[in-house]
């Protein structure tokens, strides 16, 4: 390969849409006792990213985020559906250029100590990409490494240190170097600062904010934690038991949510201005994927579900007053 494989990080992009997926479902064959069932993991699911977008993906662990992340990076088969990532496919992609999928598309991890080689040091880290995807001038790699470790604001002195010499949150800056070094389309963040303190965690995040807007990347940003999102998306999906529930932008979201489960994941973010008020919790737990509820999955949690919610068909997707953007599924939205 030539050196010219990579691009330079200063690459203009493009408004086009980096992630899009259709209608996609990952099914696994369980045995539960005598019989095989079907664990629906993910379930006819919808999104797109566009350049220099963030998406927030959120709900309770469980849901399906990470089998959904999985397979944007091409580590899972998918049952039926489609992904497509910079206008590739991925399954096709990664059967026939694996590093042509890596270029296209990387991934930030919840552990930044578990994702470091101990043995290396953050030179090495940083410069294995770059001579996997086919750089073999030292000079330019080292100027690339020290180039992307400005620019996630560390010393170039770092460079000759190995990962258990850092903070948590270095570690974590490490590891947003070594993803964006290969200049990817897409950045695929799966909990990235839940393993990290309460005062690091907004340093992380107004760093990837910082980075999207300068590199024109598209972020999707996976958490458990809507006041995270909250601070980084442009749009939010809401997803809960394989499918996505509810969709919008951030604002309306926040400020008028429509599925009764993204109320209540709201209603239970605690309030930094009255600490001793208690939020409200969450009402039981999840259903087993393996025995889902008919009709909408949320109702046994639900306190306005209906006859129809506990036995009727799936929700379809129903947008709020005057504005397409803004959709849930929800029974309850299709009565008015």
């Amino acid at each position: 390969m030539s050196e010219q494989v990579i691009p330079s990080l200063h690459t203009n992009a493009n408004t086009a849409e980096v992630l899009a997926i259709r209608d996609l479902s990952i099914h696994y064959s369980v045995r539960e006792g005598f019989r095989k069932k079907a664990l629906k993991a993910v379930n006819g699911i919808d999104l797109s990213i566009n350049a220099g977008e963030c998406l927030g993906l959120v709900g309770e662990s469980g849901c399906g985020k990470s089998t959904l992340a999985s397979a944007i990076m091409g580590l899972t088969p998918i049952t039926s559906g489609s992904v497509h990532v910079a206008g590739q496919d991925v399954p096709t992609a990664v059967k026939n250029d694996p590093l042509a999928q890596a270029r296209n598309v990387q991934m930030v991890f919840q552990d930044p100590f578990a994702s470091l080689n101990p043995r290396r040091t953050v030179r090495d880290a940083l410069a294995a990409p770059l001579r996997l995807h086919g750089l073999k001038d030292n000079i330019e790699i080292e100027a690339r490494v020290i180039e992307m470790l400005a620019k996630v604001g560390m010393k170039p002195e770092a460079a000759d240190r190995k990962p258990h010499e850092f903070s948590g949150g270095q570690r974590q800056r490490i590891c947003i170097a070594r993803a964006l070094i290969v200049k990817p389309k897409l950045l695929v963040c799966d909990e990235p600062v839940s393993a990290l303190d309460v005062s690091i965690r907004a340093q992380i995040i107004n760093l990837l904010l910082e980075l999207k807007d300068e590199l024109g990347i598209a972020l999707l940003m996976i958490s458990h934690d809507l006041g995270v999102v909250e601070h980084m998306s442009d749009r939010i999906a809401v997803m809960y038991l394989g499918r996505i529930v509810e969709e919008g932008v951030w604002s309306d979201i926040f400020t008028s949510p429509l599925h009764p489960y993204t109320q209540a994941l709201i209603a239970s973010i605690p309030d930094p201005l009255a600490p001793t008020m208690r939020q409200r919790r969450m009402q039981g737990e999840a259903p087993s994927p393996l025995n889902p509820p008919p009709g909408c999955a949320f109702n046994p949690r639900c306190p306005s579900a209906s006859d129809k919610c506990r036995e009727g068909d799936i929700p379809s997707f129903t947008n709020s007053a005057g504005d397409q953007f803004h959709r849930a599924r929800c029974h309850l939205l299709e009565q008015g």
